[in-house]
């Protein structure tokens, strides 16, 4: 009589599969100057030096005059980056970080964001006659198939378990770049902040 033998029974592992897989679906650079006129043209000129693109202008959307803003006038440049040279411009700007970012830079959806003081720090060489510029750095994450939500013909809807959440951008994070993540900032009252008295629960 011969024996039957079972054969072992091997668990799938889901997150293995390369629909699952996160990328940088784009990186956006933004530096806001507050006006028109010759320091936004110098700052698209650090972007175009950093990511070899034309930048777009942003415009006001209401007037400020505290400020000197005027509704539609261009105050800021950005561009958007994507593919390989993403991931390299997204590197060199966390080592400037030293891989360190807060929870509170993640948001709900998985994307997530931070700010650089000066952009020498990313590797450009300075140039006094354009200065030093600060930047905004964002990170949009995503997996395969996200196209289907966005196509006009035969549009589909993502799945719950196919969407990013926080948790899965702070393990790509800490996956991809061997990242900290810093625990959130506690918050301070404005009158705190002003230095009034701080006030305090249950009490008048």
């Amino acid at each position: 009589m011969s024996e039957t033998v079972a054969t072992p029974v091997v668990k799938s592992n889901k997150d293995a599969n390369v629909m699952r897989k996160l990328h940088i679906e784009k990186l956006v650079l933004n530096i806001s100057v507050g006006e028109s006129g010759d320091r936004l043209i110098r700052a698209s000129k650090v972007l175009n030096a950093l990511t070899d693109q034309e930048g777009v202008f942003g415009k006001a959307r209401y007037t400020v005059r505290t400020f000197g803003i005027r509704r539609n006038e261009n105050i800021s440049v950005s561009t958007t980056v994507r593919g390989e040279k993403a991931q390299n411009i997204l590197e060199r700007a966390l080592r400037v970080k030293e891989f360190e970012l807060r929870e509170s830079n993640f948001n709900s959806t998985g994307n997530f964001g931070f700010g650089i003081d000066e952009h020498i720090d990313l590797g450009i060489k300075y140039d006094p006659s354009i200065g030093i510029y600060g930047m905004d750095v964002y990170v949009v994450l995503g997996r395969p198939g996200r196209r289907i939500a966005y196509k006009k013909r035969k549009q589909g809807k993502i799945g719950t378990r196919q969407q990013v959440t926080k948790a899965d951008a702070l393990k790509w994070f800490q996956d991809t770049f061997d990242g900290t993540v810093l625990p959130p900032r506690k918050k301070v009252l404005r009158s705190v902040r002003r230095g009034g008295a701080k006030k305090t629960k249950g009490k008048k």
